[in-house]
């Protein structure tokens, strides 16, 4: 017969209901010497820094955040089996709260802490502060906590008092960006998007990949022979990067695309439907302020229009006829806005801001639309357009809308390393536009895609060229992202290189 645990006063007086003890108790099985559930055999590329930073990083809390369905429950997973079985740490001293999924807290203002004194009740030693001086500190994890109201000040008196380390994980930036203020000094932010190519290649067990650019530090981006270097990389690993680019280019980069290639891409589609952009729109969106209207409908069609202007920056007459179209009459702009950060806050898609450069705002700019993985556009849309330079080759008349989705699969990804400001630069008059500008410090690196067969080295390095020349930008070169290695630019200021090789950098 299994052992429960039983309720009873704790050191703070402390009680939860029920309901919620068999929760928790169902959701944490090695307290009891049960398994966990059996986790996939590849771990996610942030599982030694995500280790490091929980174990002895420099703060006490460390957030992960990223897209829903990306695999961050099952990371934390791994990171327990992980402190159990190798670093033998005593079951005890591990909670994890799935707070998306717990019974209603019903009496407690301050849930996190509520259990939390539940939780020191059972720790071996007595309290997590005389765990701490045994050097067997407790680890805390909690799943989608932001959602709770006032979680911020709930960690903060957490980790003011108590010697804990605790890892936060959520689907919403907005909202944990929200508590940083609360949470200055004890705090620091990991992101974890859809499966970097490498992953892709190992998951397929088509072999490994190695990143070219370090985990911490953006230094190298700035120097021209990186990038030199990161081309000759993508084509040394040519055969097996291309393998990855085309499984990638087919299903994109959720785990659960690429774990089911045995199923038909319309079953796996409708799953990520189902718990990625439903999930979004039905769930996330009922957690907003209370008391405002909120518009499941036009939030979907806001998506199917980031969906088909994915890699493009649509404009606020295109925007508002289009709605109007879909939905019948003119929603107001001001909701549209909200929406569409709404949507960036959920991490679906990155809202690359364009580029304020001499402190000039231009009247009227607009953000440029980076979806999180090409694949949801494929399932939301039901049309799979691929980017894979031999698939394109058997459907030409797809590559214009290939050239979209590799800007906003180049975009979202650079958005996504650490650091790293990345902008777009809109015609300005006598200046082109750029499709992307990265800035390291005070230098900046513009970044044109152009995802087609021929290249013209003079003709579409233009606004690379532009941009580079105006010494107020401090540009000393740029990179032309192109769909193969075969490319060759005269001008030596300028680095040409396949998108299948950019997705080498991390």
């Amino acid at each position: 017969m299994r052992e429960r645990w039983v309720v009873s006063d704790g050191l703070f007086g402390s009680r939860i209901p029920g309901e919620v003890e068999a929760f928790l108790a169902d959701a944490n099985p090695w307290w009891e010497g049960r398994p966990m559930r059996v986790l996939p055999p590849h771990r996610r590329w942030l599982f030694e820094h995500a280790l490091a930073n929980l174990q002895s990083g420099p703060a006490p809390v460390t957030v992960l955040r990223g897209p829903r369905q990306v695999g961050k429950t099952t990371l934390q997973e791994h990171l327990i089996d992980h402190l159990l079985r190798v670093k033998g740490v005593s079951p005890n001293r591990i909670l994890r709260v799935q707070f998306d999924e717990i019974p209603s807290l019903r009496g407690s203002a301050d849930p996190i802490l509520a259990l939390c004194r539940w939780f020191e009740t059972r720790v071996p030693s007595g309290s997590f502060n005389a765990a701490a001086r045994q050097r067997e500190p407790v680890f805390l994890f909690f799943d989608e906590v932001q959602n709770l109201p006032d979680w911020a000040p709930q960690v903060k008196s957490l980790v003011d008092h108590h010697t804990v380390r605790v890892l936060l994980a959520g689907s919403s930036a907005l909202r944990i960006e929200a508590g940083r203020d609360s949470l200055a000094g004890r705090i620091s932010s990991l992101e974890m998007g859809p499966l970097l190519l490498r992953e892709v290649a190992l998951l397929r067990g088509f072999g490994r990949l190695k990143p070219a650019l370090p985990l911490n530090g953006l230094a190298p981006l700035k120097e021209i022979e990186f990038w030199r270097e990161l081309r000759k990389h993508g084509f040394a690993a040519r055969a097996l990067r291309d393998k990855a680019f085309a499984a990638f280019s087919e299903r994109g980069g959720y785990p659960m695309s690429q774990a089911s290639v045995d199923l038909p891409w319309e079953r796996v589609a409708d799953q990520l439907n189902e718990t990625v952009v439903r999930r979004v729109i039905q769930h996330d969106l009922r957690l907003g302020d209370r008391g405002r209207k909120r518009d499941r409908t036009l939030l979907e069609e806001l998506f199917r229009l980031c969906c088909r202007y994915a890699g493009q920056s649509p404009g606020r007459p295109v925007v508002v006829h289009e709605l109007k179209d879909l939905l019948g009459r003119e929603p107001g702009w001001l909701q549209i806005l909200n929406y569409l950060r709404f949507l960036n806050d959920t991490l679906l898609v990155r809202l690359v801001p364009p580029a304020e450069m001499r402190l000039k705002k231009r009247k009227g700019s607009r953000a440029k639309i980076c979806l999180c993985d090409h694949s949801l556009r494929a399932s939301w849309l039901q049309e799979v357009i691929p980017v894979a330079p031999a698939a394109l080759r058997s459907d030409p008349q797809l590559a214009d809308m290939a050239g979209y989705i590799a800007e906003s699969i180049a975009g979202y990804y650079m958005s996504g390393i650490p650091g790293l400001d990345v902008s777009w630069f809109p015609e300005r008059g006598a200046e082109p536009e750029v499709d992307f500008v990265l800035t390291v410090g005070t230098q900046r690196i513009p970044v044109e895609i152009k995802y087609q067969r021929r290249i013209d080295g003079h003709r579409d390095t233009y606004g690379l060229r532009a941009f580079i020349e105006k010494s107020v930008y401090n540009a000393p070169f740029g990179l032309l992202v192109t769909q193969t290695d075969d490319t060759e630019v005269r001008d030596p200021r300028v680095v040409a290189l396949p998108l299948s090789s950019l997705l080498l950098l991390r």
